[in-house]
């Protein structure tokens, strides 16, 4: 039987707790490519066992953000250009054809209030140079835009793709501050051309979105 909190959500086990920190800072940035993280540090930040720290680095290596180390470490995998340009690709493609679907369906009018509720977060944050809150919003744009399409596997390619995303988000963000004036410029162009109905407009300016990442990473 599992044990539940207080609000009766089945509680978070120590092994998950260490999971999602490491690889909330592996995405951010705060542990680099190529830096190594011990098992041990992990322990002290947490306050938990070494054991389920250890299942926690199995999980990310499995998931390719590890490579794990004979000693009780890890190195956090970069991630090659050629991985960079297959996601870049693959989100450029899906999210162009989601949005010239989403148009076809004429449900546009209802899209719109969530992009321009997305668009003023992306302004506060922007002007609070808060880049996990731009990123945040940046990553609820372009997935409602997809969802929008009532296209469930495209829906689902784009969570398979999520993770990678955000943290190429952040690469370039970390290379390029401008990107988040840049891109809030580039975002408020394609809440335009959805709402002009124009899916030729909104597929040309999601290449050249692409495109700045592309250039910096």
């Amino acid at each position: 039987m599992s044990m539940r909190t207080p609000d009766d959500q089945p509680a978070v086990s120590a092994s998950d707790r260490a999971f999602h920190h490491v690889k909330a800072a592996i995405i951010r940035g705060d542990f680099a490519s190529g830096t190594m993280i011990s098992e041990g540090l992990v322990v002290a930040d947490l306050g938990i066992s070494r054991t389920p720290v250890h299942e926690a680095f199995l999980r990310l290596a499995a998931e390719g953000l590890l490579d794990l180390l004979s000693r009780k470490g890890a190195i956090v995998r970069p991630i090659a250009p050629s991985e960079a340009e297959d996601v870049l690709e693959m989100r450029e493609a899906i999210e162009s054809a989601a949005a010239q679907r989403a148009i076809r369906l004429g449900d546009i009018d209802t899209l719109m209030p969530r992009l321009h509720r997305l668009l003023d977060l992306q302004v506060v944050a922007t002007e609070n140079a808060d880049v996990v809150a731009y990123l945040d919003a940046d990553d609820e744009f372009h997935s409602a835009v997809v969802e929008a399409s009532g296209n469930r596997i495209a829906v689902d390619f784009m969570g398979r793709l999520h993770d990678r995303q955000q943290r190429l988000r952040h690469q370039l963000v970390r290379v390029r501050p401008e990107q988040l004036v840049e891109g809030l410029a580039q975002h408020r162009q394609l809440a335009d051309a959805l709402a002009a109905g124009d899916g030729e407009r909104y597929a040309a300016v999601l290449h050249d979105h692409v495109a700045s990442h592309r250039g910096a990473l």
